[in-house]
């Protein structure tokens, strides 16, 4: 079949060629003598088989008809005009040196108009057979109905939306126009629809053109234009789906394939986050980078977005086999792994030993500390494994670390260390002053990074709101006021490994986590997601505030304030004033506590070294029974833990 149309066109432009250089010889002579003839029956032959080959030299014959767009017609150009250059040459070298140029100039002319046309022709009647009305006048035959769909978006990506929809006959759509809110596109006419106005007409439109799917076809979208149009049409029965990231819109093949659902990302969000690739590489390439918490939402992505940075291994150290394993999978497959060692390590960074015994070993370069105990209710009752894990754990990394001189040691932190109300929250702000005793004496450059909830990582409320979703509801809210800030695990993870690169020892940063959600409007936006209506078909119910929880969070306290980094969504906190020996004796203290489970001491420990520390005494006493004085002093004895 390729083969004919090959020749179907060879045939096409022989006569085309042939008729313009006999067309262009009667318009210049008004008729054809005998030595016109000769000169006709002369060139011909040259002209045809000089196209012929020009314009299989320059891809011509391998170009789809079907599809033919304005590339094509460059392609034309550029080859009748390298043929019409090659035939004054000839004319130059031979007796017909006297004949008149201006023969070959018709002959250009003619010559791009009918190869040109002949190649637009079935494009354009393959256009004209995809509308409606010509396709049943011409074929007598109406395909099934198509979907009514509006596209959100008038630049590049609803115009390639709307243009694979009328070259597509697979694809189910009419397109009943397209919303802008770019006023100098109002008016438009894309590939025969029209640009009927903004956003704010959107519900106006549903109704009137009776439409069946929204295509938000701005993949940079922000979550709030996406939010509004949610609620513009939630009281219409209308389906929203968008396009994929451009990355995505690259690899993908098939507009169907590529529209997809709106997810609960989508909501929140926001210009995607810069990073300088030359630091990053500068302090990664080449070198031993050890991951703790490897198999865990962060500690993974932190692992796929260092590997395109060729580190010559990655050490993935977790205690859970199951998860080490699987992104141990999901990384040999990277097409980026390239020369970069995979090494799994199963191990506790409780366990003082197994650590030091991981550092002799490997002598990392770079630490990347996720690993942590982070669901506050659940260490609200276990207070004892918190330290142990969080604080101990800490320690131990931080002290291997600087025993065996790694250059860089960047800790996860988070928003819950800030004023604390939670064992949790207490136990990392905790972490990270122990980080910042190390630093001052330690030739490794310690750091660590806090940012609030990330979207999809384990145990977060958005899974959980989904399977209540799927359960048919309710969906259970702890309080109607409550607020966090969220950001995408990749944008966190990306900002972290940026930050890592400014560390010159002992900041805490933080990473702008844009606007606060409140978490009932996000669980009514999921709900909505789901095609269902609020209080309708699922239920919100309020179960109150858990243990250890706030109403909002905060990246830092009133006394830290923020300094500039060079990436406008990375500040860092001013530093805080600590005495190293009154720091590791509460380490000291903290971790005799552990081991005794005493969680009245670790409890009070912790409301003096941080005294920012505000723990719900009602609730604590609740869960541990414990004394009314919470500020139990220390006993004045030697520190067991030291900088050295």
């Amino acid at each position: 079949m390729r083969r004919a149309r090959r020749y179907i066109l060879l045939t096409n432009d022989v006569l085309c060629l042939s008729f313009s250089l006999l067309a262009a010889i009667w318009l210049r002579y008004e008729n054809l003598n005998s030595g016109s003839l000769n000169f006709f029956l002369w060139m011909m032959p040259v002209s045809v088989l000089a196209g012929i080959g020009i314009f299989g030299s320059l891809g011509l014959y391998r170009r789809s008809v079907r599809f033919t767009s304005i590339p094509d017609l460059v392609a034309i150009f550029t080859a009748v005009t390298a043929l019409s250059i090659v035939k004054m040459f000839l004319l130059l070298a031979t007796p017909h040196a006297a004949f008149s140029r201006a023969v070959f100039i018709m002959d250009w002319v003619l010559g791009l108009f009918l190869i040109g046309f002949s190649r637009v022709t079935p494009r354009i009647l393959l256009t004209l057979t995809d509308f409606e009305p010509v396709r049943k006048m011409v074929f007598g035959e109406v395909r099934n109905r198509p979907k009514r769909i509006l596209i959100y978006g008038a630049g590049r990506g609803g115009e390639s939306v709307a243009r694979e929809i009328r070259r597509n006959e697979q694809l189910p759509y009419s397109i009943v126009g397209f919303l802008d809110d770019d006023s100098r596109k109002l008016g438009s006419i894309i590939h025969g629809a029209e640009v009927l106005g903004d956003r704010s007409i959107l519900n106006r439109v549903c109704h009137e053109e009776k439409v069946e799917e929204i295509v938000i076809a701005i993949p940079s979208a922000s979550g709030e234009v996406i939010r509004e149009i949610i609620r513009v049409c939630r009281d219409t029965l209308v389906r929203f789906r968008t396009l994929p990231g451009m990355q995505d819109l690259l690899e993908g093949s098939l507009l169907s394939m590529q529209l997809r659902d709106i997810s609960v990302e989508d909501l929140l969000r926001r210009a995607p986050a810069e990073i300088n690739l030359a630091e990053i590489a500068a302090y990664l390439t080449g070198k031993t980078v050890l991951v703790t918490g490897a198999g865990g939402s962060i500690g993974s992505e932190i692992c796929r977005q260092v590997l395109p940075f060729q580190p010559q291994a990655i050490l993935l150290m977790g205690h859970g086999e199951n998860s080490i394993y699987l992104v141990h999978q999901d990384l040999s497959a990277a097409r980026n792994l390239g020369q970069t060692r995979l090494v799994q390590i199963i191990a506790d960074v409780k366990d003082e030993a197994r650590v030091d015994a991981i550092f002799q070993e490997y002598h990392p370069d770079i630490v990347f500390h996720a690993a942590a105990h982070k669901h506050v209710p659940l260490m609200e009752i276990n207070p004892e494994e918190a330290v142990k894990n969080n604080i101990l754990g800490t320690y131990n990394l931080v002290n291997a670390s600087h025993q065996y001189h790694s250059e860089r040691f960047v800790m996860i932190s988070t928003d819950k260390a800030v004023n604390p109300t939670s064992v949790m929250g207490a136990s990392k702000r905790f972490s990270e002053m122990v980080m910042k005793v190390f630093a001052k004496r330690s030739a490794t450059r310690f750091c660590a990074v806090r940012f609030g909830n990330v979207l999809g990582s384990r145990g977060s409320v958005i899974p959980l709101f989904k399977r209540q979703i799927e359960a048919g509801g309710p969906v259970t809210i702890t309080h109607p006021n409550m607020i966090r800030f969220f950001m995408t695990i990749p944008e966190a993870s990306k900002l972290v490994i940026q930050a890592g690169s400014y560390g010159k020892g002992g900041e805490v940063f933080l990473l702008d986590m844009g606007e606060p959600v409140r978490i009932c409007d996000l669980a009514s936006d999921l709900i909505r997601l789901a095609g269902l209506e609020e209080g309708q078909d699922i239920k919100i119910e309020y179960s109150g505030v858990r243990p250890g929880e706030k109403m909002y969070e905060e990246l830092l306290t009133t006394e830290e304030g923020v300094t500039a980094t060079r990436n406008k969504k990375i500040f860092i906190a001013r530093p805080e004033m600590l005495d190293e020996e009154v720091v590791l004796s509460y380490l000291s203290e903290l971790r005799n506590a552990a081991v005794a489970g005493d969680r009245s001491l670790i409890i009070g420990t912790l409301k003096i070294a941080i005294p920012s520390y505000a723990p719900d005494r009602d609730q604590i006493y609740n869960h541990h029974n414990l004394k009314n004085d919470l500020t139990i002093p220390l006993k004045k004895a030697r520190p067991k833990f030291k900088v050295v």
